[in-house]
């Protein structure tokens, strides 16, 4: 279909759209949403058969408005703070799902890294880990108490220390994708290769199933918490690189609100992993393995699902409810 004849097709719709959007009549933010589907399906359209038309950058302007109506306004009969984790973040994350993919890939690869570098180095782990924590850990083993080390200190010492650790790192990955993600993917290449070789020095040590099913308990929702945090970062620097049709400084403030907002999403599962490690994880080599299994189990599914199923369910119910116009 020439250009012409596009515009032509679809000019009334278009126009609907905006009086919808600037208009001062607000259309019900579900007729939005149907609304904006098929704008960002006619986005698509354009950008592969018309990648240097200005149309284009007005349908892109458009769904970037209709977003922040939709997405980003408080429904009256809808608690605000319900709608940002229940609609939100979800429908965010999967705007930038391949982001997420790239983080577990790159994250995925560095602890592979960290696992081999120990398997063929003694020295590895010394050097990553310390010589301090090494000697500690190997004295622990022979005690057979592999993780004792997170037996050190009261509960809530212990809950709020590592909780405000692991948020620092979690904001620092972010706010380091700045620099083009560089700053991101050497966090994550830090923590990566520290826990792939932390995890073989265990299993070295013949104690990997003890180390499993001590430090996953609050480790699932830590380490998933710090792969979504750097795909946070990754999202900023993308923004920064790959402007798109937007300005660079336009592009830029979209993916640090975007961006802030998964951070923001993460807290929550970053504190629940600290009070495990403050107040259950000490406990695990007393407990059942199917106890511990469990809550390895129930933390890494409740997480999973939010971030890597439910935004899918969510986008397809909202096709599904505004199919037809």
């Amino acid at each position: 279909m020439r250009e012409v004849a596009f515009i032509k097709q679809n000019k009334e719709k278009w126009l609907n759209f905006e009086e919808a959007i600037f208009g001062k009549t607000l259309k019900n933010p579900d007729e939005l949403a149907s609304l904006y589907i098929h704008l960002v399906n006619d986005l698509s359209y354009a950008q592969t058969y018309y990648p240097k038309s200005k149309t284009i950058l007005y349908l892109n302007n458009l769904a970037a408005k209709a977003f922040q109506k939709i997405y980003k306004t408080k429904r009256e009969d809808t608690n605000r703070f319900v709608h940002f984790w229940k609609i939100e973040v979800p429908l965010i994350v999967y705007q930038y799902r391949r982001y997420v993919l790239y983080a577990f890939i790159i994250f995925s690869t560095f602890v592979s890294i960290g696992a081999l570098s120990a398997a063929y180095d003694d020295t590895f782990v010394r050097i990553i880990l310390g010589d301090h924590y090494v000697n500690m850990t190997l004295e622990n083993i022979e005690k057979g108490d592999p993780v004792a080390v997170y037996k050190s200190g009261s509960n809530w010492g212990s809950f709020i220390g590592i909780t405000l650790n692991n948020l620092y790192v979690g904001i620092k990955s972010f706010i380091y994708g700045v620099f083009g993600g560089l700053g991101t993917g050497l966090v994550m290449l830090y923590n990566g290769i520290m826990l792939g070789s932390f995890q073989y020095f265990f299993h070295r040590e013949g104690v990997l199933w003890e180390s499993v099913r001590g430090i996953w308990i609050h480790g699932a929702m830590e380490i998933f918490a710090i792969v979504i945090e750097g795909a946070a970062g990754l999202m900023l620097g993308a923004s920064i690189l790959f402007p798109k049709t937007y300005s660079r400084m336009t592009s830029f403030k979209m993916g640090m609100k975007d961006g802030v907002k998964i951070l923001i999403s993460t807290f929550p599962f970053t504190i629940a992993a600290g009070f495990l490690e403050g107040f259950v994880t000490r406990y695990s080599n007393t407990m059942p393995n199917w106890v511990s299994v469990g809550i390895i189990i129930t933390t890494l599914s409740i997480i999973s699902f939010y971030y890597l199923i439910y935004p899918f369910i969510l986008n397809r119910k909202l096709k599904k409810a505004h199919a037809i116009i």
